[in-house]
């Protein structure tokens, strides 16, 4: 526990953020983090692997590390509020116990399915006085103890969610992404190492490719092949820390040129693939 205490902001990241101006976000995930996000105000549509949520206020989402996601902001103008945590599930090894798990509500799902719990007036004001205490907590004049109430209003909190995960059962979770969408996706996860071109995926889903286009821009806010990039680029992450070489990962990941493999994985993960995969075996 006492590791917890002296790394306990980069095991526990909680930010409150306003703006009127939100800036654009590409498609992204947290290694070894998982992120609950609590929006408050805005015109956003939260995409979230295949699915995407017109978020209203008090609505909370839940990704583990695996959850490809981002916000897609309608309004570049309004006011934008949100509460978002990152957190290593790691930490919990010594606060769960055996009759309440709680990383429940992340684990025990469909994988990118009832990411959204859409809370109730009484709930909405709990949360918001746990996560005002949190915030209370973080100040730079808070009194000594604070960081040991930090983490128990944070266990406090993870209680809270998963109460309401176990409750609620399952949502209507699908809104807003047309099944053409839907079965794009799910073709493109299932054959990352495939030709992915706009030629074939336009028979795929037996659509125009500038309306595919149009469409995915549409729901998602970003191209196709941004997706298809960042879907490629975890797949080369994941194969490199399972022990596959630089070459076979390049392959199997669905790069065909191995050059431009090393250039666009240094590029977005900010290491070359081997340095990446010799890292990740220290960790």
């Amino acid at each position: 526990m006492q590791d917890l205490y002296q790394n306990l902001h980069q095991m526990i990241n909680f930010r409150h953020t306003v703006t009127n101006e939100p800036r654009p976000m590409d498609f992204h995930q947290h290694q070894d983090q998982y992120e609950i996000y609590f929006f408050l105000t805005g015109d956003v549509h939260y995409f979230i692997e295949k699915q995407v949520y017109h978020l209203q206020y008090g609505d909370l989402l839940i990704m583990h590390s695996n959850e490809l996601h981002r916000p897609n902001f309608q309004s570049k103008k309004q006011r934008y509020e949100n509460c978002v945590i990152h957190f290593n599930p790691a930490l919990l090894a010594n606060i769960n116990s055996s009759q309440f798990d709680l990383l429940h509500c992340f684990n025990n799902r469909k994988f990118g399915e009832q990411n959204r719990m859409r809370l109730n007036p009484q709930q909405i004001d709990d949360y918001l006085k746990i996560i005002e205490r949190m915030e209370l907590y973080t100040r730079p004049q808070a009194l000594p103890g604070s960081d040991i109430l930090f983490v128990a209003a944070f266990t406090e909190l993870l209680v809270f969610i998963n109460r309401i995960f176990l409750n609620q059962g399952k949502q209507d979770d699908q809104v807003m992404i047309p099944d053409k969408l839907s079965s794009l996706f799910t073709y493109i996860d299932e054959n990352l190492d495939q030709d992915l071109s706009l030629e074939v995926l336009e028979h795929v889903v037996f659509m125009n490719r500038s309306y595919l286009c149009r469409l995915f821009k549409k729901h998602t806010g970003s191209t196709i092949h941004e997706h298809i990039l960042f879907k490629r680029i975890n797949k080369a992450k994941q194969l490199l820390r399972e022990g596959s070489t630089v070459t076979d990962t390049c392959q199997l990941a669905g790069f065909n040129d191995y050059s431009n493999f090393i250039r666009t994985f240094k590029k977005a993960v900010g290491l070359p693939p081997r340095q990446y995969q010799s890292q990740q075996r220290r960790v």
